[in-house]
């Protein structure tokens, strides 16, 4: 609307101020709104129409063809040169690592029936580690937390993990770090890599597994390059941050004193940036650990397939004290790790007055260790775990008896939430992507990419919803995006309720935030066997362990954004008269959006990830297609084809929120 404009009338000496030209601006959530308001109306005309619907056991040509060529490659892997001098070489190299690294620790070798080092030297090799890279707390903790795995009975399949992880951090290791320091020195460099490392870090696990058997067959030697695949992201973004992130004064000092570039980066660059490495490894080795117990579903031994044999047998005490044993693991090889990482700051504290003492005790302990290891390479005591695992059968009765009860006097309860949440959000939301006409809805999804982040998230949009199309299962990964999309909303819930609560108490905030840790470093199989005895095996199982999964990093991020709005905006409102809540909605959440935005996008990811494997309980959908491509060959190709669509939905995601959150920091 136009307001003509007049010259302002003199009267004395003052003017009056020009009418103010009046426009009208439609909002963003506006037209969002109109674009799900004509959405239902065409869905109440057109429903059940164009939804490219397919049967669980049919397949397009899409499928057929991803068939024909893992029948092909499987034909000619002993012939074809590509597999002989390449692919096949990978994998005998890989193979030959893990199984190094499984017969000292693990499996016996040669006509021994032991591995080469056994508990005892394990536990000892634990302990004294931890002690030299950290301190004596957390290498008591090692100790207390290998001795637990074995008396739950599952020293073996621990040892299994430890050895596929170890394997896969390894190797990730050897090429992670040496690219995260050329991406912090070039920065030609590191803007190649940053949109791959964006997309393997948008990957879920699943999407890994399909392709790598394709080409490394099954087993563990596959599952250790998914692995490191999977792991060596984290390393090589925190490391260029780390080399990017020493003050340039600090270099341009070396240089000056006539440092070559070699003696910059070994002598300044990488010193100081050494304990933010160690947190990239870190990193890596929660990514290892959390993709190992995964890998099961393509044979790899360990922790993770006793949990998954489990799930599929529905055995909750059994899933529970391997998921348990899971969990030990992460937290000790966490702690070590954090701690390695904290050291050398420690020790600037104590102003090395622990050094004079500490030397020679690191030296007894060396000598202890390899004590240890003799003894549990020449002794059955020392080398095979004594006992019979009581305290696992104790853990899997009690776990047992808790599901029972909850079945018994919480089913009321339980099935009401899960019906409340699938029969009022879950199951119309579901009906309204999977009922409408695929073009209505891919139309609707490109108006909203292009509304919240902007004309090339509209683009990527569109290319996402048209290879979603070709995937050949569209119905299905509209089922998984109405699940990702209500777990998102429910995390963005209580991300906000408890990311508020903690930016404005700092009480709450030290109370909270440990946990939150913990629950980060546990692996997503972890979520489901506390939620499978509750709810049973559907998919409301895999949304409730996808919020718990996904809830932890968009509190911290919410929390943080609150907590840096700054105080004096804050007190301009109180003395204005703002009650609390008036401060929280229209003070410190609007101008926390970018860290909401940000929230928003974690989230997702996390969701989306921990949905596709709930499809081992029940969640159907794109999970169980990539599940049965595993356990069915005729289905092989249409797993890999679910594995691109989960690609394809997280790319989607991650753009829009991206760019929404670059446009409200803006």
């Amino acid at each position: 609307m136009t307001v003509v404009m007049e010259k302002p009338e003199k009267t004395g000496t003052v003017e009056k101020a020009p009418p103010v030209k009046a426009e009208r601006r439609v909002s963003r959530s506006m037209v969002i709104a109109a674009i799900l308001v004509v959405w239902l109306l065409l869905f109440f005309v057109l429903r059940g129409k164009q939804t490219l619907t397919l049967a669980a056991a049919d397949l397009t040509d899409l499928h057929r063809w991803f068939n024909d060529v893992n029948d092909s490659i499987g034909a000619d892997r002993n012939s074809n040169p590509l597999f002989l001098y390449f692919f096949n070489e990978i994998r005998l190299v890989i193979d030959s690592v893990v199984t190094f690294v499984q017969d000292l620790i693990s499996q016996p070798s040669g006509d021994r029936p032991l591995p080469q080092i056994g508990w005892l030297g394990v536990v000892g090799i634990a302990g004294f580690v931890s002690w030299a890279v950290g301190n004596w707390r957390v290498a008591l903790l090692a100790v207390a937390g290998f001795t637990f795995l074995g008396l739950q009975g599952l020293w073996q399949e621990s040892m299994d993990t430890l050895a596929l992880t170890v394997s896969a951090v390894g190797v990730a290791l050897l090429f992670a770090i040496p690219l995260g320091v050329w991406a912090g020195l070039s920065d030609r460099f590191n803007r190649i890599m940053t949109p791959f490392l964006d997309f393997m870090q948008t990957m879920p696990t699943f999407v890994y597994l399909a392709p790598l058997t394709l080409f490394f067959l099954i087993g563990p030697a596959s599952a250790t390059i998914a692995t490191l695949i999977y792991a060596a992201p984290p390393s090589i973004r925190i490391t260029a941050h780390a080399i990017r992130s020493v003050p340039h004064t600090t270099v341009e000092a070396a240089d000056s004193l006539g440092a070559t570039r070699r003696q910059s980066l070994t002598k300044v660059l990488l010193p100081m940036s050494k304990r933010t490495v160690v947190m990239g490894v870190n990193q890596t080795i929660m990514a290892a650990l959390a993709m190992v117990t995964i890998a099961a579903l393509i044979d790899a031994p360990g922790l993770g397939k006793t949990v998954l044999q489990a799930l599929q047998s529905l055995d909750v005490g059994t899933a529970f004290n391997a998921g348990l044993a899971i969990v030990v693991m992460a937290i000790v090889l966490d702690r070590v790790t954090t701690a390695a990482a904290g050291r050398e700051e420690a020790a600037r504290r104590s102003k090395n007055r622990l050094l004079a003492w500490r030397r020679p005790l690191l030296g007894a302990g060396a000598v202890a260790t390899a004590v240890l290891v003799y003894l549990s390479h020449t002794y059955l005591w020392a080398a095979e775990f004594p006992g019979e695992g009581d305290t696992g059968t104790a853990i899997r009765s009690a776990a047992d008896n808790v599901t029972t009860w909850a079945q018994d006097n919480l089913s009321g309860l339980t099935n009401a939430f899960r019906d409340a949440i699938t029969n009022g959000l879950l199951n119309p939301f579901q009906s309204l992507l999977t009922d409408s006409p695929w073009w209505l809805v891919g139309a609707a999804l490109v108006g909203i990419g292009a509304v919240l982040g902007g004309w090339r998230a509209g683009v990527t949009t569109a290319v996402c919803v048209g290879l979603l199309v070709g995937t050949g299962v569209w119905s299905d990964s509209m089922t998984t995006l109405a699940s990702t999309a209500v777990a998102t909303v429910l995390v963005m819930l209580l991300g906000i309720v408890f990311g508020v609560w903690m930016g404005r108490s700092a009480l709450v905030d030290r109370v909270l935030r440990p946990t939150l840790d913990a629950a980060q470093v546990m692996p997503p199989f972890v979520y489901l066997v506390p939620f499978l005895a509750l709810f049973g095996a559907t998919r409301f199982t895999a949304i409730v362990a996808a919020v718990v999964y996904a809830a932890p990093v968009a509190m911290k991020i919410i929390a943080d954004g609150v907590r840096n709005v700054p105080a004096t905006t804050v007190e301009a409102a109180t003395s204005a008269g703002c009650n609390t809540w008036q401060i929280i909605t229209k003070v410190q959440l609007p101008m926390a959006r970018s860290a909401l935005t940000l929230a928003t996008n974690q989230g997702l990811i996390y969701v989306l990830s921990m949905v596709v494997v709930g499809g081992l309980v029940g969640a159907g959908a794109l999970g169980y297609d990539v599940v049965a491509g595993f356990s069915q060959g005729q289905l092989y190709g249409k797993g890999l084809a679910a594995g691109l669509a989960i690609v394809l939905l997280g790319v989607m995601f991650d753009r829009i929120t991206q760019a929404a959150a670059r446009r409200t920091s803006a």
